[in-house]
């Protein structure tokens, strides 16, 4: 799955559209290089998102097309 879609559907970025921006300014790094939106998300990659204050590192736990709200949380784990 694409990361910019990835990272709408774990909700972990409200839109689609905010989180291509985000990979395009290189806020955005997976496994410690900066990523691209069309950077293909695999299970055990290390995400670090940089939109804020704090920067969010998170742990790929699955990739699955479709989450609700209950079940979005579960495809990550934050590490710090």
């Amino acid at each position: 799955m694409r990361l910019d879609k990835y990272l709408k559907v774990s909700r972990l970025i409200k839109r689609r559209t905010v989180a291509n921006e985000a990979c395009d300014a290189g806020r955005i790094s997976a496994n410690g290089k900066p990523a691209r939106a069309s950077y293909e998300v695999k299970v055990g990659d290390i995400l670090e998102i940089n939109l804020g204050k704090t920067p969010l590192k998170v742990r790929v736990l699955s990739v699955s097309e479709y989450a609700t709200k209950e079940t979005a949380a579960a495809q990550y784990e934050i590490i710090s």
